[in-house]
């Protein structure tokens, strides 16, 4: 009798335990990015997604817009609320299936992507003036998500560890100092709420953030699509391995609504030319394809860094590499910070990072968000044209106009009234490069050297470490690195 009392315990034991299990596997939930104190994008169609039984009914309400839909045959459901206007006001995102989820504290504003690698990934804390910058990071309109670790996957995955943070000291001492900082003047000057998500990993190159979509976009990259392609679950991939990041810190994410993208990577492609031009090509077109059509894309290029070479060719070190991130400008609704005049030649990440998010936000603000009296970068090279034994150079971003520049840490760049233009060489049909007397001349550059009666071509600040490099515009923003040739 006390064998079977026994066994017929451990059955409605077990039978209760199935319940259990029962009951939670009909639990409704939601994605990763769903979470308190969350900030979602306004005047966008806005994704709300997760995961419930095959079949199961599902209603989300937030404010006076109720939307229903059933989970599909693997149990993934997904409405889409109607373009929401911006809201500092804390409201409830509520979803109800077999139980009811409530996200609190839900904000209505901007929403960016902050990726990259280590520059992207260098917190507040180790910026400069940490200490003066945490006490004051208390932004209550300022909402942070980080992707924590550094995952890789073989295979796309649907969720990811992660959760929303409202901006205070504490929890912005940790988070990429360049996405702080871009975020803090986005909210200033736009007085909405905003929305940070940090992905980043330090040492990454930037095949792995690129989705398998975006390598098959850019024909050039074609065999890397087919590398892709050949993954299965059980591939071994590392933090080296073509869309292995994406699938696991990025593909988690989508499709939230966003409105852009900063990005901070090159360094561990810095031996790259063209080849990163197609890259960076892929990677914009696969994230647009994921979150937005129209996506905002900014990137930074990378800093002065090494000892300076004094060789007028340039080409050494990250030179080509500059080119191509200047080069990808054109694709539509694009910008790049450029900062190869705060870099620092004994440290690969520079300390300043409030400039970089600076000149960042500098080009959200004009070209996403419309403000016009805003001169977006510093000048930009355009053409040029050889006039006698000199070239005249034209810039896009000529703002209220040039000067010979100089930047001293956080300090506002200042006109070097009696300083002359560095760092301009000349070459001639012999290809052979010579450094140029470089003018001024209304909104163009006039440039020259002895010696070389036919100019051809002109290089500007073309090599690892430009220093000295001084053309600015008014507003105190540096010019690109450039190179008219194609040798």
């Amino acid at each position: 009798m006390m064998n079977y009392r026994q066994r017929l315990s451990g059955l409605l034991l077990f039978l209760t335990v199935l319940g259990l299990v029962g009951s939670a596997a009909a639990d409704v939930k939601l994605a990763s990015i769903f979470s308190d104190s969350m900030v979602l994008q306004r005047d966008l169609p806005v994704p709300v997604w997760g995961w419930a039984d095959p079949g199961e009914s599902v209603t989300v309400a937030l404010g006076e817009q109720t939307k229903s839909t059933k989970a599909d045959d693997g149990g993934r459901w997904q409405v889409t609320l109607d373009a929401l206007q911006a809201n500092a006001e804390g409201q409830t995102l509520q979803v109800k299936g077999a139980n009811q989820v409530d996200i609190q504290d839900v904000l209505i504003g901007e929403v960016w992507i902050c990726s990259g690698q280590s520059n992207m990934e260098w917190p507040l804390r180790l910026a400069m003036n940490p200490d003066k910058e945490i006490a004051a990071a208390d932004h209550p309109q300022i909402r942070l998500f980080n992707v924590p670790g550094h995952l890789t996957s073989p295979v796309p995955k649907d969720t990811c560890p992660g959760s929303w943070q409202v901006c205070q000291p504490e929890t912005a001492k940790a988070f990429s100092a360049v996405g702080y900082f871009f975020g803090r003047r986005l909210q200033r000057e736009l007085q909405v709420p905003i929305g940070l998500v940090g992905s980043n990993w330090g040492g990454t190159r930037i095949e792995p953030w690129t989705s398998p979509a975006g390598f098959h976009s850019v024909p050039e990259l074609k065999a890397i699509a087919d590398q892709v392609d050949a993954y299965t679950a059980e591939t071994k991939v590392t933090g080296r391995s073509p869309s292995a990041i994406y699938h696991a810190m990025v593909h988690p994410l989508a499709p939230f609504a966003m409105r852009g993208a900063i990005w901070y990577q090159g360094e561990s492609n810095g031996n790259e030319g063209k080849s990163y031009y197609h890259k960076k090509h892929a990677l914009v077109n696969g994230w647009r394809r994921l979150f937005n059509p129209e996506l905002a894309f900014y990137w930074v290029q990378l800093a002065d860094f090494r000892k300076p070479n004094d060789d007028p060719a340039g080409g050494d070190g990250w030179a080509q590499l500059r080119e191509a991130q200047r080069q990808a400008l054109d694709i539509e609704h694009t910008g790049m910070a450029v900062i190869t005049d705060i870099g620092e030649d004994n440290d690969i990440h520079p300390r300043n990072k409030q400039d970089v998010g600076w000149r960042l936000a500098q080009w959200a603000l004009h070209q996403t968000y419309g403000k016009q009296d805003l001169v977006p970068s510093g000048p930009l090279f355009k053409g040029h044209k050889v006039e006698g034994d000199s070239i005249r150079l034209t810039f896009d971003h000529v703002g209220s106009g040039l000067m010979a520049g100089k930047k001293e840490g956080l300090e506002p760049t200042a006109e070097d009234k009696g300083g002359k233009l560095q760092r301009f060489a000349v070459a001639g049909e012999d290809r052979k490069w010579h450094w140029a007397d470089a003018t001024i001349d209304g909104e163009t550059v006039v440039v020259k050297a002895e010696g070389v009666a036919k100019p051809v071509a002109v290089r500007y600040a073309y090599t690892m470490n430009p220093e000295g490099a001084n053309l600015y515009n008014r507003e105190g923003i540096p010019a690109s690195p450039f190179r008219t040739d194609d040798w």
